[in-house]
């Protein structure tokens, strides 16, 4: 049954504030916290930084997976999430509690083996934020499905401010690594205070065997899937660090977090409520399709610019801003900043697959990904570096997954050739940026005025992209209406 127009039309406008709050919330945050975290590079240096990034790792690969993907379900179930949120909650936290001790005995093989065995107490402390990730995951899945980001950006704005702020004051006081975990930590404890009490539910335990089974077939997938897709997407990391170690995975790690900035701005907070948006349309595929090819026409507009302009103005950014200690970051930026578009794009294509229940899709192509990228990396640091690992990461992106999803959307009925005009005023305007940004780098140096030229080019880029966005608004909109009317709205502006 599809949705009534003025159901359909509640939808839409609640998930439009929603978006608005969940931008407004990680704008906040990134740009609040990018002068910490300078100044958290500058007092740290590549070597605590790169030991901080080995212990990262092993918390991102945990958290991948630590709930089972059962959270999600509460995004998707078609009923009441009560009755399944109970269920939830025991399952997250009784297998983030077993990670979580996993991971404490397993931390010094894990950083004997990245090449930073120090790192094996930091390992300890971050991997507290597993079990404190499995307490929040109802919650927060609650929230989001909702569309209550109003309430997630006060928690996620205190978590972030307390972490950031223990951490500088604990750095300052010459802890090292240990004070970004403990920082982490404890940005992790408020937060999730924060979600159960904001939360529309309370945090309950419970346990009904028969739906428990539901969720781990629901979750397990995607479980695996997870971990795939963590493996795919930070295995990066991992080769890096045990081929050239801590220093040069300081460098590395730097660079990603820049190039995640435009996906931490933007594509996150899509990311926050699109799959809640595509999974309430789920009986009416057309439309589906219309707003997953709006969504992407979006995310290109806002996003690549500004990953193209870090590409290109990559060492001006990091000598001004970190100082010229990190320079050997600007040229692994140059290859994750355009890897960074690609990602952006490939995540909305998950989130597309999972509402859609492929888990055959969001297996079979991260697998793919991890077998193709996993010597490429290792020939590409081995042969030039940590930019040489960078490069490598971008080729596997383009060549051997773009084609893959490609294909697999096209079987949904989302063509190739639709895409690609929605995201085609994107890709002009990253070409344009980067025809300003490179002979400006080239001619002017690395200094502060190459910076600004491929600054303004990207913002001025972005402004004409703008204009276009309200014809995609109106796509948005016009999900549900008559064929003929929704083709007028989708039309380019």
């Amino acid at each position: 049954m599809k949705l009534g127009v003025a159901e359909e039309g509640s939808l839409f406008s609640r998930a439009g504030r929603a978006l608005g709050w969940s931008f407004a919330s990680t704008a906040l945050a990134k740009l609040s916290t990018l002068a910490i975290g300078i100044v958290l590079a500058r007092i740290l240096g590549p070597e605590e930084f790169g030991t901080f990034a080995v212990a990262t790792v092993a918390l991102l690969a945990v958290l991948s997976f630590n709930e089972l993907g059962v959270s999600l379900a509460i995004v998707r179930w078609p009923g009441d999430p009560r009755e399944i949120a109970p269920t939830v909650t025991t399952i997250s936290v009784v297998s983030s509690a077993l990670i979580c001790l996993a991971t404490y005995l397993a931390a010094p093989a894990f950083s004997a083996a990245m090449g930073a065995p120090d790192a094996t107490p930091v390992v300890r402390v971050l991997g507290l934020s597993v079990l404190v990730s499995g307490v929040a995951a109802a919650p927060v899945a609650m929230l989001q499905r909702e569309f209550r980001q109003d309430r997630k950006m006060i928690a996620d704005q205190v978590a972030t401010w307390t972490s950031a702020l223990t951490s500088v004051a604990l750095a300052l006081a010459g802890v090292g690594a240990m004070s970004l975990a403990v920082g982490q930590l404890a940005g992790s404890v408020i937060g999730a205070g924060l979600f159960i009490a904001f939360a529309p539910r309370s945090l309950r335990f419970g346990f009904d065997p028969a739906r428990a089974r539901a969720l781990l077939r629901f979750g397990l997938p995607l479980a695996g899937s997870s971990i795939v897709v963590f493996a795919a997407t930070n295995v990066d990391k991992v080769v890096v660090g045990a081929v050239l170690g801590p220093v040069p995975l300081g460098y590395y790690v730097l660079a990603a977090n820049l190039a995640n900035w435009p996906a931490t701005v933007f594509s996150l907070p899509v990311r926050s409520v699109a799959p809640a948006l595509l999974a309430r349309l789920q009986s009416d595929p057309p439309a589906m399709r219309r707003t997953f090819l709006s969504t992407g026409g979006l995310l290109g507009a806002i996003t690549l610019p500004a990953c193209v302009a870090l590409a290109v103005a990559a060492e001006p950014l990091v000598t001004l801003v970190y100082g010229d200690v990190w320079r050997p970051a600007a040229m692994v930026l140059t290859w994750l900043g355009l890897l960074a578009g690609l990602r952006i794009l490939f995540e909305l294509v998950y989130d597309y697959f999972v509402v859609l229940a492929n888990t055959r899709v969001v297996f079979t192509v991260q697998v793919v990904w991890f077998v193709a990228l996993v010597p490429a990396l290792w020939l590409g640091a081995d042969a030039g570096g940590a930019a040489g690992a960078g490069a490598a990461a971008l080729a596997v992106a383009a060549l051997v997954v773009a084609p893959i999803y490609l294909y697999e959307l096209r079987r949904t009925g989302v063509s190739g050739s639709a895409l690609g005009s929605r995201l085609a005023p994107a890709a002009a305007g990253g070409l344009a940026v980067a025809a300003v940004g490179v002979p400006a780098t080239l001619l002017l140096g690395a200094g502060l005025v190459a910076l600004t030229a491929t600054g303004v080019a990207a913002v001025a880029v972005l402004g004409l992209l703008v204009r276009r966005l309200r014809g995609t608004l109106r796509s948005l909109r016009s999900v549900g209406e008559p064929a003929a009317t929704a083709e007028a709205a989708a039309a380019p502006a």
